[in-house]
C-alpha cells in the first residue's frame, strides 16, 4: 500500500528534488502540496492535479500518511512540530533543528502526537559510500576520519535566506558539514562529542560571482550574508576517534570534492568523489585502500546523479510503521546539532581572541 505523501514547501528542494521523486516511486501517492505562494501550483509538473494548499493546517492525518518538509531552515522545527502534534509523521531533510531548544519542541511534538518523525542526509545511501562502509572492517580498529566537502564555486543564491543566520541557523556549517557529519554517525555509528574545535571564515560571500550555478531559486532580495562560507573543524567522539572536518560553499580548486578518509590501526580507505547536484564535479567516484605503504584501487559502483534521494525513499518507506523508530531522528539530531553549537562556540572564542591585540 503506497504512503499518503504530502510536499510542504515547493522552493528548490520541494520542486526539483522530492516531488519528482515522490511521484514516479511507487511506494508513496503524492496527495497535497503545501506553499503559501499564489505561484506554487504552476510548480507541480511532476505531480500536475495535486491539491496546493496555503498552509500545512490543511493537512489532516486522515489524508495524509507523511508529510516532507522542504521550507527554509528555520520553519523546519515550527512546522514539523505542528504536524507531528497533528498525528501525522514527518520527514525532515537536514538540518532537522537549529537548537538544542529546537529538538525538544520535536520531541514533545513526537510524542504527543503519536506520529514518527524520520530524518537523514541522503549521502549515507549512496553506493560509493556504501562501499567504503563495507571496507571498514579491514582497517582494524578506527582512529581517525578526514572528512570535507569542498566547493570551487556553491554559494547556495548569496543574498537569500541561505545566508541569513536568522533563517538559515549558520552557512556551510549547518549545509554541507551536517551531511558530512550524518555520513559519519552512518559509517561509525552514533557517538556524542567530548571535545570540538572549530574556526570559521566568509571570504567569498560577499559577492555572487561564487553562486552556485545549478540552483534556480528566487533572485536574492537581502544583503549579502552573516554566516560562515567555510569551516575547519577537529572533533574527539565519545568512542576516541578522531574527526577533521571541512566543509566550504567556495575555494580556490577546480572543482567541487569530497573526501572521507577512514585511518584505521591495520589500514586505510579513503573515498573521494562529489555529494549533491553540482555538475562541477570530481571526474567520477575513487576509492582506495593503503596497508603497509601499498594503495590499492578498489571498484566502486558509479551511478547518475541524484540516485541517493531514490534509495533514501525505498528505505523511508519501510521504516515509516516501525514503531522502534519513534524518537531516533531527534536523538541523532539532538548530537548533530549539539555540536554545531559547541563549534560555533569555539569559532566565536578564536574571533575574539584574534581582534583583541596580544599582550606580550
Amino acid at each position: 500500500m503506497s504512503v499518503r505523501t504530502a510536499v510542504v514547501g515547493l522552493g528548490w528542494a520541494g520542486r526539483e528534488l522530492w516531488l519528482p521523486r515522490l511521484a514516479e516511486h511507487p511506494g508513496f501517492d503524492v496527495v497535497g502540496a503545501v506553499d503559501p505562494a499564489p505561484t506554487a501550483p504552476t510548480a507541480l509538473d511532476a505531480a500536475p492535479g495535486v491539491p496546493v494548499h496555503p498552509t500545512p493546517g490543511a493537512l489532516t492525518a486522515r489524508e495524509v500518511d507523511l508529510a516532507v518538509v522542504a521550507v527554509p531552515n528555520h520553519l523546519h522545527a515550527e512546522v514539523a512540530a505542528g504536524l507531528l502534534g497533528r498525528g501525522i509523521s514527518v520527514f525532515l531533510e537536514k538540518p532537522v533543528c537549529l537548537t538544542s531548544g529546537e529538538a525538544d519542541l520535536l520531541a514533545a511534538a513526537e510524542r504527543d502526537g503519536g506520529a514518527t518523525l524520520l530524518a537523514g542526509s541522503a549521502a549515507p545511501h549512496r553506493a560509493d559510500v556504501g562501499a567504503l562502509a563495507r571496507l571498514l572492517p579491514e582497517l582494524g580498529r578506527v582512529r581517525h576520519v578526514d572528512l570535507s566537502w569542498v566547493r570551487a564555486r556553491g554559494i547556495p543564491q548569496a543574498g537569500s535566506w541561505f545566508t541569513q543566520r536568522s533563517k538559515a541557523g549558520g552557512g556551510v556549517l549547518f549545509d554541507l558539514g551536517w551531511h558530512l557529519l550524518d555520513t559519519l554517525a552512518a559509517l561509525l555509528g552514533p557517538a556524542g562529542f567530548t571535545q570540538v574545535l572549530g574556526v570559521t571564515s566568509n571570504d567569498f560571500l560577499g559577492t555572487g560571482a561564487w553562486s552556485a550555478a545549478w540552483r534556480q531559486d528566487e533572485a536574492p532580495a537581502l544583503p549579502a550574508g552573516d554566516v560562515e562560507d567555510t569551516a575547519w573543524g577537529f572533533l574527539v567522539r565519545e568512542d576516541g576517534v578522531s574527526v577533521g572536518l571541512r566543509a566550504g560553499w567556495a575555494s580556490h580548486q577546480a572543482r567541487d570534492v569530497t573526501r572521507i578518509r577512514v585511518t584505521g590501526s591495520a589500514a586505510t580507505a579513503e573515498l573521494r568523489c562529489t555529494f549533491g547536484f553540482s555538475p562541477n564535479r570530481h571526474p567520477h567516484a575513487e576509492l582506495t585502500l593503503t596497508r603497509e605503504g601499498a594503495t590499492t584501487t578498489l571498484p566502486v559502483p558509479q551511478e547518475p546523479i541524484g540516485t541517493e534521494y531514490r534509495r533514501q525513499l525505498d528505505v523511508l518507506a519501510g521504516v515509516l510503521t516501525d514503531p522502534g523508530r519513534r524518537g531516533r531522528a531527534v536523538a541523532e539530531a539532538r548530537t548533530t546539532v549539539g555540536v554545531i553549537e559547541d563549534f560555533y562556540a569555539s569559532a566565536r572564542r578564536s574571533h575574539e581572541q584574534t581582534a583583541v591585540p596580544a599582550h606580550h
